[in-house]
C-alpha cells in the first residue's frame, strides 16, 4: 500500500473534520505591515502577502535571491546585505508582525542565564535583535524540525529563554507537516509564534486547519486543483550516462534497494555495507504521492529526485511547483541558484495558511481595540 494511503486512513477523520474552507475566507480587516528577515526567494512572504500582510522591508543577505524578489515585486522595499548591518530601530512599534527563517547554528552556553546574552554571535541572534528594535506586535520564526532536539534540547530552550526575555509570550512550537497544507510534499518545518505580553492577555493564536486531502506529484505537475495547466517547460539538470542507465531499472517509487544486487553494489559503493535505509539514494519519485522533502539540487547522490516517469532529475519549475510557487513568479541567477532558492523556501501554500491564521489573530486584536474604545 502507498504511503499516502497509509497517511490518509491515519489521519481521515482529522482531515475532514476541519475549518480549511472557513479559514479560507479570512480577510484582513486592514493591509497588516511586516517586516521579513531572511526572505530567501520569496516563498514565505508570498503567502504572507496572499493573506492580507503587507512587507515594509525584507532584509536578504543573497544576491540571487535579492534579484527573484526584485523582479516579481519591484515594489518590495530589498534590503540586500547582512542583517547584521540592519538597523531596525526606524521601525519601532510601527510594524504589525515580524518573520524569518533563522538558520540554526551552534550556540554557545559558557553563560548561566541562557537568554539573549547566549545568542551573541549566532543569527538568531540578530533576529532576536531586530525583534528588540522593532517590537512588533507578533513574530514568526520557522526552522528545521531538528530544532527541537538539538543540542539535547538546550538550543530550543535558550531561544524560548531569549524569547521571554524580550517580553513576549510564545505559543507552544508545532511542526507542520506541508503536505497537509495543500502541498504536493513531504517537508516539514518548526513553526514558533510569539505575541507580545501586553496583548496575549486578549488574544489566542490557533494553528491552522489542514486540508482535506494529501496532494500529489500528479497534482503538481499536471492541470487540476493546483494548478490550472501542466507545468510548463524549463531548464534542469540532466544526469551522466551511467546514472542513467541505472535509475532507468528504479521502478516509480522505488529507490536503489530495487536495483538489481550487482548493480546496487556498484552504485552505494561503500555505502552498500552501511546501516540505515538511505531511502533518498536512486530514488524515483511516484505520481500518487507528495515528493520527497526537495533539497538544494535534485540529482544528488544522497537525496535524488528523479522524475516519476522520465530518467532525469525534476527541472526548475517542477521544483517550484512542488513547492506551490506559480508559475509566472521567475527566479534569477544560473541554474544551480534557482534550484537552491527553491528548495530553501517555506512552500507558498503553507505560508498562506499560517499567514490566515496570523491575520486571525490580529483581527482578533483590532476587534478587542474597537470593542475597548466602544465602551
Amino acid at each position: 500500500m502507498c504511503i499516502c494511503m497509509t497517511i490518509s486512513q491515519l489521519h481521515l477523520d482529522q482531515l475532514f473534520d476541519n475549518q480549511w474552507f472557513e479559514e479560507l475566507q479570512t480577510k484582513a480587516i486592514r493591509p497588516y505591515t511586516s517586516i521579513e528577515l531572511f526572505a530567501g526567494a520569496g516563498g514565505l512572504a508570498l503567502g504572507l502577502e496572499k493573506a492580507g500582510f503587507k512587507a515594509v522591508l525584507l532584509n536578504e543577505f543573497d544576491k540571487h535571491a535579492c534579484a527573484t524578489l526584485r523582479q516579481n515585486r519591484p515594489e518590495w522595499h530589498v534590503v540586500e546585505k547582512s542583517i547584521a548591518e540592519v538597523d531596525f530601530s526606524e521601525y519601532h512599534a510601527q510594524i504589525d508582525f515580524l518573520s524569518g527563517g533563522f538558520p540554526c547554528q551552534a550556540f554557545s552556553y559558557a553563560g548561566n542565564k541562557q537568554g539573549f546574552d547566549d545568542t551573541r554571535g549566532t543569527l538568531f541572534f540578530e533576529f532576536a535583535r531586530a525583534i528588540k528594535e522593532v517590537q512588533p506586535k507578533v513574530f514568526l520564526g520557522e526552522n528545521v524540525r531538528g530544532l527541537l532536539n538539538h543540542d539535547n534540547g538546550r538550543t530550543l530552550a535558550t531561544i524560548k529563554n531569549t524569547i521571554a526575555e524580550l517580553g513576549y509570550t510564545l505559543v507552544a512550537p508545532e511542526v507542520l507537516k506541508a503536505m497537509y497544507y495543500q502541498v504536493p510534499q513531504k517537508r516539514e518545518r518548526l513553526f514558533l509564534v510569539a505575541i507580545r505580553n501586553d496583548l496575549a492577555p486578549q488574544i489566542q493564536y490557533q494553528w491552522p486547519a489542514q486540508y482535506h486531502r494529501i496532494m500529489t506529484m500528479r497534482d503538481a505537475l499536471f492541470a487540476g486543483e493546483l494548478f490550472d495547466c501542466d507545468v510548463p517547460k524549463s531548464q534542469g539538470q540532466v544526469y551522466p550516462e551511467r546514472k542513467k542507465a541505472v535509475l532507468d531499472l528504479v521502478p516509480q517509487g522505488g529507490y536503489w534497494r530495487d536495483l538489481p544486487d550487482a548493480i546496487q553494489r556498484e552504485y552505494m559503493k561503500g555505502s552498500y555495507f552501511l546501516g540505515g535505509g538511505k531511502t533518498g539514494m536512486a530514488r524515483r519519485l511516484s505520481w500518487t504521492e507528495p515528493s520527497l522533502t526537495l533539497t538544494c539540487a535534485p540529482a544528488q547522490n544522497q537525496t535524488e529526485r528523479c522524475h516519476p516517469e522520465e530518467t532525469r532529475p525534476l527541472t526548475v519549475r517542477e521544483y517550484a511547483r512542488i513547492q506551490t510557487f506559480p508559475d509566472e513568479w521567475q527566479f534569477m541567477g544560473a541554474m544551480s541558484h534557482q534550484y537552491k532558492q527553491i528548495g530553501n523556501a517555506v512552500p507558498v501554500n503553507l505560508a498562506y495558511a499560517v499567514g490566515r491564521s496570523l491575520v486571525r489573530l490580529l483581527n482578533q486584536l483590532e476587534l478587542t481595540k474597537s470593542s475597548s474604545v466602544c465602551v
